[in-house]
């Protein structure tokens, strides 16, 4: 089912940084590059930071400057004059290869995850303006119903290069796009044989070879969900030629009048935010694509749906942390998700 090897471009959108980059040392690795120096190239794309790290005293700041260019004019909801944006309100557009391989994956997930990934739920998401903490305030459920009868990506198809779709329909790859970004820089290096690197862009990472630097694995720790503050070091993992997403719902909640807590994450069958206990969702895969999107649809599957889906999906490890029926912090480490 995982979407493999070339992804040459990916979108945009905003995340809060859930993962946290380090080194530490991995004996079975050896250095392949004659170099020990690092190039650090990072700044700020898609409404996040994003730090590259890559064995060769080249610079590609313009050329990495061009590709989130490219993919934000390709489908940034953002930016009113993209691709993306133009096709939301309805206007004839011929889209390019990187919104065509965005739409494939997500097309891929929709199916495997039965409509819990969806990226048409981005309208129904916007109405009930999600906010830090906030509070659930009367959304008309007339609004809501109407809503979501243009929800669901079955209704969406790819045409050669063109996307049919109900008019009032609105097509937001927010969930995905991150990820999708991650691997299209991770090709560009690729393509120019460097071998060790790691590419960072909110949070979502992909990690190939060594630290060459310091002749270590790259490690990354798992942000506590109890402690948000941006530097905060949660569990550390050794990252290997793999792909990571972190999403969570501690940052983004709302609290009904009965103390309930609802994840950001709006239910695509339902229309109304997800009640959950899940705090973080933590996905390895062989491409961030994939990672981030499935990081995504199990905030709305619940830890038992995620159990029994990754039973037959021995492809995805995954760690959760969620709250048990106490209030107390548990965590899960399923299909082989690294200890340390």
């Amino acid at each position: 089912m995982m979407m493999k090897n070339a992804l040459v471009n990916n979108i945009c959108f905003v995340f809060f940084s859930l993962v946290i980059v380090c080194s530490c040392k991995q004996d079975s690795q050896k250095l392949t590059n004659s170099s020990f120096e690092n190039t650090i190239l990072e700044g700020a794309i898609f409404g996040t930071y994003y730090r590259v790290t890559y064995n060769s005293e080249v610079n590609y700041q313009k050329q990495l400057d061009s590709l989130f260019y490219v993919i934000n004019k390709s489908m940034s909801t953002y930016q009113i004059n993209s691709d993306i944006s133009k096709l939301n309100r309805n206007e004839a557009v011929e889209i390019d290869e990187h919104f065509k391989t965005v739409f494939t994956v997500s097309k891929s997930i929709y199916e495997a995850t039965k409509g819990a990934f969806d990226p048409t739920i981005g309208a129904v998401v916007n109405a009930w303006d999600f906010g830090p903490e906030g509070k659930i305030e009367n959304l008309d459920s007339l609004k809501i119903k109407n809503l979501m009868v243009s929800v669901g990506f079955n209704k969406v198809e790819l045409v050669n290069n063109n996307i049919n779709k109900p008019e009032a329909t609105f097509i937001d790859f927010n969930a995905i796009a991150k990820g999708y970004a991650v691997d299209v820089i991770v090709t560009f290096l690729e393509h120019r044989n460097i071998k060790n690197h790691l590419v960072d862009i909110g949070g979502e990472l992909r990690a190939s070879g060594i630290n060459a630097k310091k002749q270590l694995a790259w490690r990354v720790g798992i942000q506590d969900p109890k402690i948000v503050a941006e530097e905060s070091r949660g569990k550390p993992i050794s990252l290997i030629n793999a792909s990571m997403a972190t999403s969570g719902t501690y940052r983004k909640f709302k609290i009904d009048k009965s103390g309930n807590r609802y994840a950001h994450i709006i239910d695509t069958e339902t229309g109304y935010p997800s009640k959950t206990n899940l705090l973080s969702i933590s996905v390895i895969a062989e491409d961030c694509i994939t990672a981030d999107a499935y990081a995504t649809a199990f905030k709305t599957m619940g830890v038992e749906k995620v159990k029994h889906f990754l039973k037959i999906h021995p492809e995805l490890k995954v760690f959760l942390i969620f709250e048990n029926d106490k209030k107390e912090l548990e965590t899960l480490s399923l299909n082989g998700f690294p200890e340390n």
